[in-house]
């Protein structure tokens, strides 16, 4: 199955006359010119932009794990430094960051470009961080069924960092922690040991 990547929001682009109408007034109701050359084409580019980055309401997240295979495999699996964008639902400004999943497969494996996937199909739509983590950490426990999983993410907010408090550079951090990384202190710090740059 194609990524998240190689859709876009169809929503978006069935009502494309209606959003770029809706840009364009809000452009107005801030006080901008909309006849002015510089954004003459803002609402068309806005409204390509928003197919792109809503892409993942197009996608079942379940279903972006695709094939698994079996594997006797049961020591931990990792991917980390996942980069993803995402948009907080909120104020609807940017955040962004890094994904690390682990698991410990009893039986079944998916690819591991995969993971990446479902990052991005979970991520490409109006979100907030700690549900991105419970997301993902959920559909690995449901898709997989492994021993354990453990999800880190990583996020710098554009709606703190430019606004409001005004904080750049500072960062979210959120856990998921599924199975046996729950009991096992031991798998736990093997996890949070690996996930250090």
């Amino acid at each position: 199955m194609a990524g998240v990547k190689d859709y876009t929001n169809t929503q978006v682009g069935d009502h494309r006359e209606q959003v770029e109408h809706h840009i364009r007034e809000i452009l107005k109701l801030i006080g901008e010119d909309v006849e002015r050359e510089g954004l003459l084409d803002t609402p068309a580019r806005v409204t390509r932009m928003y197919e792109e980055i809503f892409a993942g309401y197009e996608v079942d997240p379940r279903e972006v794990l695709g094939v698994t295979f079996e594997e006797n495999h049961e020591e931990l699996v990792i991917v980390k430094d996942i980069v993803y964008y995402s948009q907080c639902e909120h104020h609807m400004a940017p955040f962004f960051g890094k994904v690390h999943i682990g698991y410990i497969p009893s039986g079944r494996i998916a690819g591991l470009s995969k993971l990446a996937r479902l990052v991005e199909a979970v991520t490409r739509r109006l979100q907030v961080q700690e549900r991105i983590t419970s997301q993902i950490a959920d559909i690995m426990e449901e898709v997989l069924a492994p021993q354990g999983v453990m999800v880190v993410v990583e996020g710098e907010h554009l709606c703190m960092c430019s606004r409001g408090v005004k904080k750049p550079g500072s960062k979210t951090v959120t856990s998921g922690v599924r199975g046996t990384f729950r009991s096992d202190a031991a798998s736990r710090a093997e996890f949070l040991s690996l996930i250090k740059d």
